[in-house]
């Protein structure tokens, strides 16, 4: 892991969140950024939020901003001391210095002890590049090396790392999605007790386990956590564990089923829609495999099962919207159909699935072909050129959909078509034979070739 050099020797914080600060310290408070924004700023990115610790209690930070100008306090958590104050309509999370109590459910302290210490505050958190406290002031509070581990790209537990996970399950798959999203080496200590206390995970709701698992899979590193933390993927997602180990016996592939997908999760733009269906798009291999007399491996239908596969998976296990997983359905069920690069069969292909899957179908085959032997790569420039023929289409605004056609049902019936299923059978024809490049839409033409079709 490379060593990284940090942007700038202080944090640059916005003036909605100095006033925050200022106004805490005016009236006597000491206080804190804390968390994700300072891990954040340290690495040169800029926070999405802003976390302040303090030691005020709920009522005084309420009793600092509540009717002063700029200012709006909303409860969020007071019984965790936390109230969230709107600066000029920017919201901050303000929290009272705190020790948890014990975590019967696993997510959440049952109870909490307020503190007048930055250190018991920082002593609870997750992990050490989390627990680093900041103020223009006093600088930086880092009392478990979360700078030294920032700068060495290290994830780390505070304290006991099995205590941690104990408290709260989802801090393992924290944990992952920081390795994916952040290019970070799981500190051994930390690493074996993601493995060792995996069972933890049954505790969780699954919009969390959900949340998550997206975040790790849209992460550059997100193929790298996968294979490391394969045992922690089968648990989430009970049919993947029916991958590893799954020889594909055939010339085009040169890597297990499960190894395979890796490497199309590590090759497909880290869109959740695309990762996803990466991931799933070879699940129902396992169960289709056939061996030929010599020796060959198939895997006939193996998309149709997939996307079964991939459907229970989205109904049991996981909790997303159900465009998103109708589109992985859909992009799984149909990732091997063979694109020819030639206008009439991408045309066609652009009528049947619009050009935002088949933009994703053309994603998907070609991270599939980079998963696969180096043999068969010359698949890339065929789907290239079939990408540029779709670029073609589009901009000519070619006709793709019933809508487009310069002729409708109306004028088919004044050609003395009757309503029904053959005056139905003839619009598509007709627009099959325009996507296929064998007549213009043009009304005229349509008309004629419409009256040849119903002699």
């Amino acid at each position: 892991m490379a060593k990284r050099v940090f942007p700038h020797t202080y944090i640059p914080i916005p003036d909605t969140v100095t006033k925050v600060l200022k106004k805490l310290s005016a009236n006597g408070f000491e206080c804190f950024l804390v968390g994700g924004c300072v891990r954040d700023s340290l690495l040169g990115k800029e926070p999405k939020d802003y976390d302040v610790t303090t030691n005020a209690r709920v009522e005084q930070i309420k009793a600092v901003f509540e009717g002063v100008g700029g200012f709006r306090v909303i409860e969020t958590g007071v019984k965790h001391g936390t109230v969230t104050v709107l600066s000029d309509g920017f919201p901050i999370e303000v929290t009272t210095y705190r020790i948890d109590g014990t975590y019967s459910d696993g997510r959440r302290p049952d109870a909490v002890t307020f503190s007048d210490g930055i250190e018991d505050d920082l002593s609870r958190r997750d992990f050490t590049i989390n627990a680093i406290a900041y103020s223009p002031e006093a600088g930086f509070v880092d009392m478990f090396g979360g700078v030294y581990d920032i700068k060495r790209g290290i994830l780390r537990c505070v304290g006991e790392a099995d205590r941690r996970f104990d408290e709260d399950a989802l801090r393992m798959l924290r944990g992952m999605r920081f390795a994916s999203v952040l290019d970070f080496d799981v500190e051994k200590d930390t690493a074996e007790a993601i493995h060792r206390n995996k069972s933890s995970l049954d505790k969780l709701a699954k919009e969390r386990i959900t949340a998550e698992l997206f975040g790790l899979l849209c992460g550059e590193h997100a193929a790298d956590v996968l294979e490391m933390y394969s045992d922690i993927i089968a648990l989430i997602l009970p049919p993947i564990a029916d991958m590893f180990g799954v020889e594909q016996d055939n010339p085009h592939h040169i890597y297990d089923v499960w190894n395979h997908t890796l490497h199309v999760v590590k090759n497909i733009p880290a869109d959740i829609v695309l990762r996803l269906a990466a991931l799933l798009h070879d699940v129902g291999k396992p169960y289709c495999k056939t061996v030929d007399a010599d020796g060959i491996g198939h895997f006939y239908g193996h998309g149709d099962v997939g996307a079964d596969i991939s459907r229970w998976i989205f109904d049991k296990y996981l909790r997303t919207d159900r465009k998103t997983a109708e589109r992985v359905i859909l992009l799984v069920r149909n990732h091997d159909e063979l694109i020819v690069p030639n206008r009439s069969t991408v045309h066609r292909e652009l009528a049947k699935y619009g050009e935002d899957v088949l933009r994703q179908l053309i994603a998907l085959q070609k991270a599939d072909v980079m998963g696969q032997s180096p043999k068969f790569l010359c698949r890339l420039a065929e789907l290239d050129e079939a990408e540029r023929i779709l670029d073609e289409l589009v901009s000519e605004n070619v006709c793709v959909t019933l809508n487009d056609l310069k002729i409708n049902g109306n004028d088919l019936i004044d050609l003395g078509f009757e309503r029904g299923r053959r005056l139905g059978n003839t619009l598509d024809a007709l627009l099959n034979e325009v996507c296929d490049g064998k007549i213009k839409n043009e009304t005229e033409v349509l008309k004629a070739r419409a009256l040849e079709m119903r002699e």
